[in-house]
């Protein structure tokens, strides 16, 4: 038995003809879980009595549970529990154009970049679409609030669970489910060569976001192990690979480590490195946590980056920083639960 929100509208009408049913069931079965916001099948008053014996029969609606919550200005973080007992992150912050949530795509992280807390939280197994999507109605059903923009960049790797973060994607922007555009849709990787050039075939136009860091292989084999197994110029050929199939601009992350990557030479690299491209940078003020050494770089180092790249002729916004007062940092509230 299969929890119901792992499948897409289209899965769901498959069943519902493979099972004598009506194909237009579908949707209502869209409509009293993402807008009625239903927990049980009985409650779903127009469909007959058979059809709700046959769901129940053959799936459930599961949920996660809050465990903890954590308020900042402008933000807060999320710890839930898994029905195996397993912990996940969500982050909802509030802008001017809209509410954000960055949701976790693993139990875990394998990619083992040294500055993330999440880093040291070993993958334990993939998250289903299903528990992907409960981190939005969780959220949702919380602040009493509808939540406009998904970035899929909290504890995990999301192109090393590629197939289920395409389902999620589908689910989520279905215009019967959770309506979210796709342009309001964000996904980060830290450079998996293989789904990125598969993701340039993926039918919605969603963005995609690439956690850089360095601007040359040496800095960036030492901060990112994933860099070991895919070079920078496999990296940038895919991404300009991708750039010519979907004509979709891409954002380079870059978190700003004070005496590691925020130096005049770093961002002189960097631009060249970038330059010409349809992309921007985003320079990321770090998050410090007590698990790991590395230091924020202070705003004049980070002004003075920006700056330089902009003289260079690239695109460039430093993000607006969140959760000073809490556990900000990816996997930070869920290694520091007990």
């Amino acid at each position: 038995m299969g929890n119901i929100f792992n499948y897409t509208q289209e899965d769901l009408e498959r069943w519902l003809l493979d099972n004598s049913e009506k194909k237009y069931r579908g949707r209502q079965l869209f409509d009293w879980l993402y807008v009625k916001r239903v927990n049980t099948f009985a409650n779903m008053s127009n469909l007959s009595k058979d059809l709700i014996s046959k769901l129940e029969n053959s799936f459930s609606i599961s949920d996660i549970s809050l465990i903890k919550k954590e308020e900042d200005e402008g933000v807060i973080k999320y710890l839930f529990k898994l029905e195996d007992e397993e912990f996940i992150e969500s982050v909802v912050m509030f802008h001017d154009y809209g509410i954000s949530l960055c949701v976790s795509s693993q139990v875990g992280c394998n990619m083992g970049c040294v500055f993330c807390n999440s880093g040291t939280l070993k993958k334990v197994r993939n998250l289903s679409p299903s528990e992907i999507i409960l981190q939005i109605l969780k959220v949702e059903k919380d602040i009493k609030k509808r939540i406009s923009h998904i970035v899929i960049m909290g504890i995990g790797e999301p192109f090393d669970n590629y197939d289920n973060i395409c389902n999620f994607i589908k689910i989520i922007n279905n215009p019967f489910g959770l309506n979210i555009g796709s342009r309001h849709i964000t996904v980060s990787t830290c450079g998996i060569v293989p789904k990125i050039l598969e993701f340039s075939d993926f039918k919605y136009q969603v963005n995609l976001a690439i956690s850089l860091h360095a601007p040359n292989d040496v800095l960036r084999n030492g901060l990112m192990p994933i860099s070991k197994v895919y070079d920078l110029k496999s990296l940038i050929d895919a991404v300009k690979k991708y750039i010519k199939v979907t004509n979709r601009r891409v954002t380079f992350e870059y978190i700003m480590l004070d005496g590691v990557n925020d130096t005049k030479e770093c961002a002189l690299e960097l631009a060249k490195l970038i330059r010409g491209m349809n992309a921007y940078v985003n320079l990321i003020p770090y998050n410090e946590t007590v698990n790991l050494t590395y230091k924020r770089s202070n705003d004049l180092k980070i002004n003075k980056f920006y700056d330089i790249l902009k003289k260079e002729g690239i695109n460039v916004t430093i993000r607006k920083e969140f959760g000073k007062k809490i556990s900000a940092a990816c996997g930070q509230l869920r290694s520091n639960k007990e």
